[in-house]
């Protein structure tokens, strides 16, 4: 007798574990630079963001910290009753600044390393263990004299240590990057830590910069989050929108400049939100603003590899009854007939063409998305890549034979027509059974 199979509820906390897994294993070895302002070590919550940089430490991701100081440095001012002056969007940073700039960077870099050395037994960070190294690893040069003004110690980023770094980060230890540079006669500059986190990024080949922003994040039209830009459309966003502050603006033109010198990808998130570098490095969509050099979501033509994927994808609706069930086998032996949609190296879309060439017609069959992923258009841009697919192979229509979207495909072109319609030999193989409807779309 059969043991009776009794389902289990799936647990959140495990489904989560097991889906972010594919991104554990992705970023192990990778070499990650994290920005945030000095915003950040003045909040309440900046140990939890430190125990979240700490965690990804652990999991063998390579880190540089690159922090900002300016709140720090305006506190110190005032105490001094001094002030930073702004001259054309730049700091002058003047000797009693330099003072306050240099005082606040140590004070900052010495809160991270406790935080990060924290490891009690009743803490977040037990027995994390973890080493972090600062140094003199950007060499810095003065801006200079513009428009007659001197703008003193404040200067930019010349060269970076990034064999130094390299080397601090492939010994298991954190890189910790003040906003300082140093020049070779022995003098320090105050630094933009925007900049120093972008040349840093560069310097190493980073596979990721991911800067932890203050304000909000970047929206559309609609204000929903703008989750995946590259190069060309980030640029046309800042022409058009002119009332964006300019912190914000700095940002996303250094970001275009570290994606467009190699940085993978750039990641701009709101620091505010708790858990904020666990939601877009562990979830397939994130919660900020990904910056790449070209999209990472494509569709393509299907490879043996991505069996497992499709199947995955087409088991729960062959379960329900919506599709017909095809084994490993036979999806193997088919798989040059599929497309797939890819994102982030997950198939989250398919479709496969049958040609009938006596007829010059063409099946469109198993197309699916998934369910994540169904309110994105990408059904249509499936059916609008396949119709092309045809249109190259000298296909003039398109049937499809379904039990469940009717609707679907007739709001987009196709029309019912009876079994008789069919290819002779699909005509054959028809399943009177499922009593499937049949629509036929014309190409152009």
């Amino acid at each position: 007798m059969a043991k009776k199979t009794v389902k289990i509820p799936p647990d959140p906390f495990v489904e989560w574990f097991r889906s972010s897994s594919p991104y554990i294993h992705a970023h192990r070895g990778g070499i990650f630079v994290i920005y945030f302002g000095g915003e950040a070590v003045a909040d309440g919550n900046f140990p939890s963001l430190i125990h979240d940089i700490a965690l990804l430490q652990g999991m063998g991701i390579r880190v540089v910290l690159v922090h900002g100081a300016r709140p720090q440095i305006v506190e110190r001012l005032a105490l001094r009753k001094a002030e930073m002056r702004y001259i054309n969007g730049l700091r002058v940073t003047d000797d009693a600044a330099l003072a306050c700039v240099k005082e606040a960077a140590g004070a900052v870099r010495v809160e991270i390393e406790a935080l990060l050395s924290l490891g009690l037994a009743n803490s977040p960070m037990a027995g994390a263990k973890i080493r972090v190294v600062s140094g003199n690893f950007v060499t810095a040069q003065p801006i200079g004299i513009h428009d007659g003004v001197d703008y003193c110690h404040t200067g930019e980023v010349r060269r970076i240590d990034s064999d130094a770094i390299h080397h601090v980060i492939a010994s298991g230890a954190i890189a910790l990057i003040p906003p300082l540079g140093y020049s070779p006669t022995g003098e320090v500059f105050n630094l933009s830590a925007a900049d120093v986190a972008r040349s840093v990024a560069v310097s190493l080949g980073a596979d990721k910069l991911i800067s932890l922003l203050e304000g909000p994040a970047l929206k559309d039209s609609r204000g929903r989050t703008i989750t995946n830009l590259i190069p060309r459309e980030l640029e046309s966003i800042l022409k058009r929108r002119r009332g964006m502050s300019e912190e914000l603006r700095q940002h996303l033109k250094g970001a275009i400049h570290a994606c467009r010198r190699g940085v993978k990808r750039i990641h701009l998130l709101r620091r505010q939100m708790d858990g904020v570098l666990l939601r877009e490095l562990f979830t397939r969509d994130g919660v900020g603003t990904m910056l790449t050099a070209e999209h990472y979501e494509e569709i393509r033509t299907a490879r043996i590899e991505d069996v497992a994927g499709i199947l995955a994808l087409l088991e729960p609706l062959e379960e329900s009854g919506i599709l017909v069930r095809r084994s490993r086998e036979l999806l193997e032996t088919e798989i040059e007939r599929f497309v797939v949609v890819e994102l982030d190296g997950m198939i989250i879309g398919c479709a496969a063409l049958y040609c009938y060439e006596k007829e010059n017609t063409a099946e469109l069959a198993c197309v699916a998305v998934h369910p994540d992923y169904r309110t994105g258009g990408r059904g249509d841009l499936l059916l609008d890549h396949m119709e092309q697919q045809a249109n190259r192979l000298g296909i003039r229509r398109l049937f499809v034979l379904t039990t469940r979207a009717a609707h679907w495909f007739r709001e987009r072109g196709f029309s019912g027509l009876p079994v008789k319609a069919l290819p002779v030999a699909k005509r054959r193989l028809y399943n009177y059974q499922r009593n499937s409807k049949v629509f036929i779309k014309d190409l152009a």
